[in-house]
């Protein structure tokens, strides 16, 4: 590839004018604009480079034939379609680069197509949806960069400088992504490490024996997004191996938690064969927002940790329920890992009181005895794999050197 090719994803039956508009933009910008029509019915506005016609073709239909369908089976088929296209198109190095427009259905479907591209691929999306709570499903475990449109998808002075910082911004992504250094040139592995407030101690710790050896880290929050980026990098190939410190995000799956990273957490390392060392960081809650707590739960113990969030503490049933859901995840690992359990606590949050839904000290959060209860179903489901339970902290030190220890001899297998 000689130039820097953009590729426009857009409906041109409805957003003909603003897809003009932004091919126009790129070029002023030195790129040049390649555009991908995602209309799920035939019309006669010419202009794009790719007509959806082919995207319907290469889902395995046509275009007259999707008038048959209904907005939302039509959609996805234009997406199959435009997934296959793009992904060819990339293997050949065609393009560089991604940008698109639309309203909600638009936003969906440009999405959907951006998120099969590797990660780091620059990836722009201008979108009526950029400043609503759907954010998170457009964008999941993917690095797009979404560009509130403020109004709606049509051109006047604010949606024109809105989209005009959107192409230079995907222009410049690609112009210096020329100059960075290829991942097959970079030499230190990198290794996922997943995060929170309460097992920072920890994570630190880790992060640092970890470099001294020469690995590289990356940290991964585990509110949901965090989670489903470790588990599409990890897939990826773009990681060497997991010290998966912090498996919070699993407690919030089973009880219904704002930070689940849904079904496939704890998946995605064990198939691509990889090392990991797992722990039950933080499944000692469960994550709610403030004033939000479902009716079923509001005889439960709490601690709120900020304005915005207040956890839960998870039972001995659900910490039952947890043993299982990790172990059967495990069983499904085609590379080495090893469970390290720190039975004097998984979280910093055992120094804390718990209290009821009204704010009322209710009782300590350190429980061993519920806590114990997550090991015995882990050991009880888990047919493959080590459990080590170390009467330790998670936070302490020596906890942390053993999650280091466990690793290293992992990779040396």
């Amino acid at each position: 590839m000689t130039e820097n090719v953009v590729v426009v994803l857009a409906t041109l039956d409805s957003k003909s004018a603003e897809a003009g508009f932004l091919c126009d933009t790129l070029a002023d910008a030195g790129v040049t604009p390649l555009l991908i029509d995602m209309s799920l019915r035939p019309h006669g506005v010419e202009g794009a480079g790719v007509p959806g016609g082919d995207l319907a073709v290469a889902a395995g239909t046509d275009w007259k034939a999707m008038a048959a369908m209904d907005r939302t089976e039509a959609a996805k088929a234009m997406v199959a379609g435009g997934i296959n296209i793009l992904l060819a198109k990339c293997g050949c190095r065609e393009f560089s680069g991604v940008i698109a427009l639309g309203g909600a259905n638009g936003t969906s479907m440009a999405c959907d197509m951006m998120r099969a591209l590797p990660p780091l691929f620059p990836k722009v999306m201008v979108s009526t949806m950029a400043a609503t709570s759907a954010v998170e499903w457009y964008i999941a475990e993917s690095d797009i960069v979404m560009f509130p449109s403020v109004g709606d998808i049509q051109l006047n002075r604010i949606t024109r400088t809105v989209m005009e910082h959107a192409c230079w911004s995907v222009a410049a992504m690609v112009e210096k992504g020329r100059d960075r250094t290829a991942p097959d040139k970079l030499t230190a592995p990198l290794i996922g490490v997943s995060s929170f407030g309460g097992t920072a101690g920890c994570v630190d710790r880790v992060t640092e024996r970890l470099a001294a050896e020469g690995y590289e880290i990356m940290h991964f929050h585990a509110s949901g997004p965090g989670g489903k980026a470790l588990e599409h990098l990890a897939r990826s190939g773009e990681l060497a191996g997991v010290v998966d410190v912090t498996t919070h995000e699993l407690a919030d799956l089973p009880i219904g938690g704002v930070f689940s990273a849904g079904d496939g957490r704890l998946r995605a390392a064990g198939k691509a064969g990889l090392a990991q060392v797992v722990v039950p960081g933080a499944i000692d809650h469960a994550n709610f927002w403030v004033g939000r707590v479902p009716d079923e739960f509001k005889d439960r113990e709490f601690f709120q940790f900020n304005k915005t969030n207040i956890l839960m503490r998870t039972n001995a049933d659900e910490f039952e329920v947890l043993g299982r859901i990790m172990a059967d995840r495990l069983n499904e690992a085609e590379g080495p890992f090893v469970v390290i359990i720190p039975t004097r606590g998984f979280s910093e949050h055992t120094k804390l009181m718990t209290h009821d839904i009204e704010g009322k000290e209710t009782g300590p959060w350190k429980q061993p005895a519920v806590d114990a209860v997550f090991a015995q179903s882990l050991r009880n489901h888990l047919n493959k794999g080590r459990v080590e339970e170390l009467d330790l902290h998670i936070n302490e030190q020596a906890f942390a050197d053993a999650c280091v220890e466990a690793f290293l001899e992992l990779m040396k297998r």
